[in-house]
């Protein structure tokens, strides 16, 4: 996914500021596709000089003021054709794993707290999707916009699902290590 189309889906959802962009990112499209207020705000201007998007127009003066964007019918079929093309799954790159190879070749002293500490994180995340979910997402709303939103949260807590799940089981297998061994890579 790459940041234009990003700003592209938000805007079509709702035209927004630069800032009411960021704060959404925050709160939802960040979730997946993070990106800091200077990068959107970068990107509005290339995607407002492309022709993708405009400012609407404002009745008082725009010095000072904040620009609302929406998105041209040239950014909807830029978008309509981004979702259509052909893009492979990107390969895992994940510093904890490549960490834990290591620690197969130095051994684990140290990695219990690292896992500890990123089990709590990805249990924070899921509490958060969970929430999301009930609060967003009731059985009795179902329209095709909000299937496919409530279809992309539920891949966000099935792999925060998976991730506190195998970190549970890294961690005993690490804290046996460390008991059973002091830590120590097997000779």
């Amino acid at each position: 996914m790459s940041l234009p189309h990003a700003i592209l889906t938000a805007l079509l959802e709702k035209p927004s500021s630069g800032l009411e962009l960021a704060r959404r990112f925050d709160k939802s499209i960040g979730y997946f596709w993070s990106a800091t207020h200077q990068q959107i705000y970068r990107e509005l201007g290339k995607l407002e000089q492309a022709g993708l998007i405009r400012a609407l127009p404002s009745d008082a003066p725009t010095r000072g003021q904040k620009k609302e964007y929406e998105v041209l019918p040239a950014g909807r079929a830029e978008l309509t054709a981004w979702t259509a093309r052909a893009e492979d799954p990107k390969p895992i790159r994940d510093p904890l794993l490549l960490r834990m190879r290591a620690a197969g070749v130095v051994g684990v002293q140290g990695l219990e707290a690292e896992l500890r500490r990123h089990l709590a994180l990805h249990r924070q995340q899921l509490a958060t999707y969970t929430e999301i979910e009930e609060r967003d997402f009731p059985p009795e709303r179902g329209t095709e916009e909000d299937r496919l939103r409530h279809l992309v949260l539920g891949g966000g807590i099935e792999l925060e699902t998976f991730w506190t799940t195998w970190l549970a089981k890294a961690l005993a297998q690490v804290e046996e290590m460390t008991a059973g061994e002091g830590g120590a890579p097997a000779a």
